[in-house]
C-alpha cells in the first residue's frame, strides 16, 4: 500500500492550518482528485520520535507473525484446528498492518501528504475487508476453544478440517463482500472540498465528513454492517468465553482452573481491547468527527493489537515454544 502514496510537495513543518486554508479554496463544483492526510502528529520533533517507534512496531509485528506462520507450516504437531486459525490470524495481521502502517509512517516522515482518490479508496477497501475478517475470525477462534473445552469428545467431529476451512473462508469472503458494498457506497459520494482528512489513513468517518452530498443511505449501510459484523461476532465470542468460564469453574483441580483462567483472561483482554475500539468508532448510527481521540483509538486496533496477538495467542504457548526450540536445534 505504501506505493499508493506520494508526497511530492509535503511540507517539512507543522502546517495543518495552512493545508486547511488551501483546501477551502477548492470550488464546490469540482470533484476533488486527491486527499491530504494530516497524519498522526503535526509537530516535527514528535513526528521524528513517533516514526522510529512505529517503524520498530511494524517490523516487530511482521517478524512475529512471519515466525508463527513458518512454525505452524513446518511442524506437523502444530497441524491442529487451533493453530490453523492462528496461522490465518497471523496472515491477516501482516496484511492489516501493511495497509495502514505505510501511510502512517509516510505522514510521520514527511508531514501532511497527498493521496490520490483512487489510492484512498483502495486503502479503504482493503482496510474494511481485513477488519471485518478479523472480527469474524476472532469469533471462530473463540468457538474453537469452546468446543475444545466444553465438548472435548465431539471436538474431532465439530472441528474437522472441512469445518475449519469453511469458517476461515467464510471470514475472508464475508470481509470482502462487506468491503465491496461499503467502499462502493463511499466512493460514489461527491467530494467537493475541503479535501483534508484529519487522520493517518483513509477511514470511513473522515471521508463521510468530507462528502458534500446526502450520506444518510451510506451511513445506514455502514451502521448495519457494523452491527452485523462487529456486534454479531462479539456476542458469539463472548458467549463462547462465558461457556468456557462455566466449564473452568467446574474443574476439580485448582491449578487447572488457574491455568485455564489465565489463558482465557489474556485472550479476553486482546478481544476486549480490539472490539471496544472498533465498536466505539464504527458501530454508531451517525458519522463522527475525526478527532485526536479517534486517531488514538485507531492506533490501538491497527498497531497495538496486531503486535500483541502473536504474543498472547502463540508465543506464550508451550507447543509453539517447543516447535521454535526444535527449529533452532536447542533440543
Amino acid at each position: 500500500m505504501g506505493s499508493l502514496l506520494f508526497c511530492p510537495h509535503a511540507p517539512q513543518g507543522p502546517m495543518p492550518e495552512s493545508w486547511m486554508e488551501m483546501s477551502l479554496e477548492l470550488s464546490n463544483n469540482t470533484r476533488i482528485q486527491e486527499f491530504v492526510l494530516l497524519g498522526l502528529s503535526a509537530k516535527l520533533g514528535i513526528r521524528d520520535a513517533l516514526f522510529l517507534v512505529f517503524l520498530t512496531l511494524y517490523l516487530l509485528t511482521l517478524l512475529e507473525n512471519t515466525l508463527i506462520i513458518y512454525l505452524i507450516c513446518s511442524h506437523s504437531e502444530l497441524h491442529k484446528p487451533m493453530y490453523f486459525f492462528l496461522g490465518n490470524l497471523s496472515c491477516l495481521e501482516m496484511c492489516y498492518v501493511s495497509v495502514t502502517m505505510p501511510s502512517l509512517l509516510v505522514g510521520l516522515w514527511t508531514g501532511p501528504c497527498h493521496v490520490p482518490f483512487t489510492a484512498c479508496m483502495t486503502q479503504l477497501f482493503f482496510f474494511i475487508s481485513l477488519i471485518c475478517t478479523e472480527c469474524t475470525l476472532l469469533a471462530s477462534m473463540a468457538y474453537d476453544r469452546y468446543v475444545a473445552i466444553c465438548r472435548p469428545l465431539h471436538y474431532p467431529l465439530l472441528m474437522r478440517p472441512q469445518v475449519c476451512l469453511g469458517l476461515s473462508l467464510s471470514s475472508w469472503l464475508g470481509g470482502l463482500v462487506v468491503s465491496v458494498i461499503k467502499t462502493a457506497c463511499i466512493a460514489s459520494l461527491s467530494y467537493c472540498g475541503p479535501n483534508v482528512l484529519n487522520h493517518f489513513f483513509c477511514d470511513v468517518s473522515p471521508l463521510l465528513n468530507l462528502s458534500c452530498t446526502h450520506v444518510s443511505l451510506t451511513e445506514l449501510v455502514d451502521f448495519i454492517s457494523a452491527i452485523v459484523i462487529l456486534w454479531g461476532s462479539l456476542l458469539l465470542a463472548m458467549a463462547s468465553y462465558v461457556a468456557i468460564g462455566r466449564a473452568v469453574l467446574r474443574m476439580p483441580s485448582a491449578s487447572a482452573r488457574h491455568k485455564a483462567f489465565s489463558t482465557c483472561a489474556s485472550h479476553l483482554l486482546v478481544v476486549g481491547i480490539f472490539y471496544s475500539a472498533t465498536i466505539f468508532i464504527y458501530a454508531r448510527p451517525s458519522r463522527i468527527e475525526a478527532m485526536d481521540l479517534n486517531k488514538v483509538l485507531s492506533v490501538i486496533y491497527t498497531v497495538v493489537t496486531p503486535m500483541c496477538n502473536p504474543v498472547i495467542y502463540c508465543l506464550r504457548n508451550k507447543e509453539v515454544q517447543a516447535a521454535f526450540h526444535k527449529t533452532l536445534h536447542w533440543s
